[in-house]
């Protein structure tokens, strides 16, 4: 099966899950003070919406997708807007990986692989931007 196959089943059964975006934010904000100081004067409502997006916007480049939105988030993340640093992305897919754990219970080692694959083109090239 397709990494972008793998993560998009686990993918579903994560956002079955109504905790799943709460307890995602709770891990990463609790990953680093300087993760929590990005959304201080962050609308939660409307930055779950955002993420679940953005997963969706991974999973689809690395589908081949066109880069379009991932090119405009790396943009809006550099140093000149929001100041996003490459070393905090890790400790988002870490927080996003431990999230995944908790609420995919069917999820496979060959499942996290997959994840790790698929977040990372997507990730590595955003990273780029800054």
């Amino acid at each position: 099966m397709k990494d972008t196959n793998r993560v998009m089943q686990s993918y579903g059964r994560c956002c079955a899950s109504a905790a799943f975006f709460d307890e995602f934010y709770a891990t990463f904000l609790a990953s680093s003070p300087a993760v929590r100081d990005k959304f201080v004067k962050t609308d939660m409502v409307a930055q779950k919406q955002l993420l679940r997006a953005g997963i969706l916007n991974l999973v689809m480049f690395a589908r081949g997708m066109p880069d379009t939105k991932l090119q405009a988030l790396g943009k809006s993340h550099s140093r000149a807007h929001l100041d996003i640093r490459p070393e905090l992305y890790d400790l988002w897919i870490a927080a996003l990986l431990k999230t995944i754990r908790q609420h995919d219970r069917q999820l496979e080692q060959l499942d996290l692989e997959a994840w790790q694959v698929v977040l990372n083109k997507g990730i590595d090239m955003i990273k780029s931007h800054y």
